[in-house]
């Protein structure tokens, strides 16, 4: 093989997933408190108010149609349903500090940065209002208000076109493999991230940061 084929270029760009990766948010931080106890809520979490209905949510869809359609099948279960979204906010634990230390950093070192996100429309403006740190990308494409999702590639071309970003000088990073594995199919280099610390290693390994890391201050 030749170096040509074996070589990548330096990457000058990071593209961020924010949930699970820079923001902590779990329904679960809120259906705590609204169920006695965990199997029932791991239930309705499966079973009512699941993943697959959110996503719709990502898509595009408005929450009142999406708590309406829920609650006429599910009515038993309406005041929980609705919960979701005018709850929504206490599903936000706060910022991933030491993930966001690594976004930080990069800018500091002129790296361009911008993120990825599924996130419904009428939700997202909350969470970009409550942390300041959003306003280190050059750029957000969120899912809702593009009406696509990942990890469709059209979303993730939107976003290179958009911004004129170079695939192979791109660094994607997500939670999701199957986020992972379509950015990786556009030419980009795609980490899975599984925490703060296995991904400052690859960043360095990359070249985009040295091998010291910061002390990371904790926020209330």
């Amino acid at each position: 093989m030749s170096e040509r084929t074996t070589r990548r270029a330096v990457p000058d760009t990071v593209i961020f997933d924010l949930g699970g990766v820079l923001i902590d948010w779990n329904p679960r931080y809120l259906y705590r408190r609204l169920f006695d106890d965990e199997s029932s809520m791991e239930q309705f979490l499966a079973e009512v108010c699941d993943g697959q209905w959110n996503e719709q949510q990502d898509a595009g869809r408005s929450w009142d149609e999406a708590i309406r359609l829920r609650s006429a099948e599910f009515p038993e279960h309406a005041a929980l349903i609705a919960a979701y979204r005018t709850r929504w906010d206490e599903m936000l634990r706060g910022p991933m500090h030491d993930s966001v230390a690594i976004l930080e950093e990069l800018r500091a070192r002129g790296v361009r940065l911008y993120a990825l996100t599924n996130w419904s429309q009428e939700t997202f403006p909350l969470a970009f209002e409550r942390y300041a740190f959003l306003q280190a990308f050059e750029g957000i494409v969120v899912s809702g208000q593009e009406r696509m999702i990942k990890p469709d590639p059209a979303i993730f071309q939107l976003l290179l076109n958009r911004y004129g970003i170079d695939p192979g000088r791109a660094v994607y990073v997500d939670d999701a493999p199957r986020n992972v594995d379509a950015a990786a199919k556009l030419g980009m280099h795609a980490l899975q991230f599984r925490d703060a610390a296995l991904l400052r290693g690859e960043l360095v390994a990359l070249g985009l940061l040295d091998g010291t890391a910061p002390e990371v201050r904790q926020h209330g």
